[in-house]
């Protein structure tokens, strides 16, 4: 069968036709769901930053709340700390604690007043060194009382002699103890 020119003419052109027509159809489906897709990337992202965003205010109103909470106690710590450290008010509260121990004091001896850093925050320390005796069990309990009724000040070192049997001498406690009071900006 032998096909001429017109006929051969006509099948390029149907052949060519329905590429074209086929190329459209592809065409028309990719563009279709590349608008699916990008519907679909929009709104991912869209959730996405209306979760960033939630999870964010929820982050910052805990630090705020944890802001809140720390002030407090910094204003609280403050005030505990600008109370006076005059060494004659600490003196008065170390004989007080001794007499309620039972133990007598021996000697005070304060180093003075100093400028110093408490974590960070500008502090007076007063440091005492305190010589008392008594009974072991009234040394330790004076010791722990010094340490619970001084709210600004921390011992520093406790020193227990105990002297053996064959001696008269009571046992004897050297404490070292510092005394902040807050200084301001």
């Amino acid at each position: 069968m032998k096909l001429g020119k017109t006929s051969i003419l006509l099948l390029a052109v149907g052949i060519a036709v329905i590429a074209f027509i086929s190329l459209g159809v592809a065409r028309a489906q990719q563009l279709q769901e590349q608008d699916r897709v990008n519907e679909e990337l929009s709104l991912v992202t869209w959730r996405l930053n209306t979760l960033r965003v939630a999870q964010l205010q929820s982050q910052c109103e805990e630090l705020e709340e944890q802001l809140g909470q720390i002030t407090v106690q910094l204003e609280a710590t403050r005030t505990v700390l600008t109370l006076p450290v005059g060494s004659i008010d600490a003196d008065d509260l170390l004989f007080s604690i001794a007499e309620y121990c039972n133990v007598e004091i021996t000697g005070i001896i304060s180093s003075g007043i100093r400028g110093d850093m408490l974590e960070g925050v500008p502090c007076s320390v007063l440091t005492l060194n305190v010589d008392v005796e008594g009974d072991v069990s009234d040394l330790i309990s004076f010791a722990n009382s010094v340490n619970a009724d001084f709210e600004t000040g921390a011992i520093e070192a406790v020193d227990i002699q105990i002297s053996d049997n064959t001696t008269e001498q009571r046992p004897t406690a050297g404490i070292s103890l510092n005394v902040y009071a807050y200084r301001g900006n």
